[in-house]
């Protein structure tokens, strides 16, 4: 599948794809609460959350007393974010950004990426690069939790074709491939919506299972501390269709 390398530029807009839908919003409470639990986080604590989106978990994470930053790319995500944070009536800093060109420096005590926002690009190195400003973003110690689809579960169970029935009227088309080495999947999403015309865009997402997330934590400078398999705690099996690793920043 052809795929331009700036396909996020059209793909992150409500016209076509919102992560905060109403059972994604619903869920947010409890996997914050999950995702606090292992940060171990005091109240007043920077917590960086990158690709933050419309914001559903940052809020959570503000609610309980955190000085949160949410970082985006989507103009779009960030407005629906500040309106959130807005109406909880909670603080909330919002940046727009390549999260491969972050420029904190030793300024968050943990950092969070959620949702499978990680594993876009196609060369790896990109990947690393997106970890090694993370841990340059960390203080000392500083720890950080990243929840993505589980490479494993995808493998086993791979599906080409699946289509789900939308809220309020019409459907959502999945078509995807495996790539040959089967280390990424391409996909491509139609949106058929009454009254519209069908709209259509490609992404690109690298697998992760245990073995190469830790390598790549490794590589940019963390040390992988457990492995989960959902926001339950439960163990990371190759049933388990989420990856959600916590790591901690190493030296300086």
């Amino acid at each position: 599948m052809k795929l331009k390398n700036d396909w996020h530029k059209k793909f992150f807009k409500n016209s076509f794809y919102n992560p905060a839908s109403p059972a994604a919003v619903e869920r947010a409470p409890h996997e914050a609460r999950f995702v606090l639990r292992q940060l171990k986080l005091k109240k007043g604590s920077a917590l960086l959350d990158l690709c933050c989106g419309p914001g559903r978990h940052a809020v959570e994470f503000a609610k309980k007393g955190l000085k949160v930053t949410g970082y985006d790319f989507s103009k779009e995500y960030l407005k629906e974010a500040a309106a959130r944070a807005k109406k909880h009536k909670i603080p909330l800093r919002l940046t727009r950004g390549d999260m491969r060109a972050l420029k904190y420096k030793s300024e968050f005590d943990a950092a969070v990426n959620l949702f499978t926002s990680f594993g876009y690009f196609r060369k790896l190195s990109d990947d690393v690069k997106v970890l090694k400003g993370l841990a340059r973003a960390l203080k000392p110690g500083g720890r950080l939790m990243i929840d993505v689809i589980h490479g494993d579960f995808v493998r086993t169970h791979f599906h080409p074709r699946n289509w789900t029935e939308l809220p309020g009227g019409g459907f959502h088309l999945e078509h995807a491939s495996l790539q040959k080495n089967r280390q990424g999947v391409f996909n491509t999403w139609t949106v058929l919506k009454p009254g519209r015309k069908p709209a259509s865009r490609s992404f690109y997402t690298r697998l992760y299972d245990k073995k190469n997330m830790s390598a790549a934590l490794k590589k940019a400078g963390f040390k992988p501390l457990k492995f989960w398999g959902d926001f339950k705690g439960r163990p990371l099996t190759a049933q388990k269709n989420r990856l959600i690793v916590l790591a901690a920043k190493v030296g300086k």
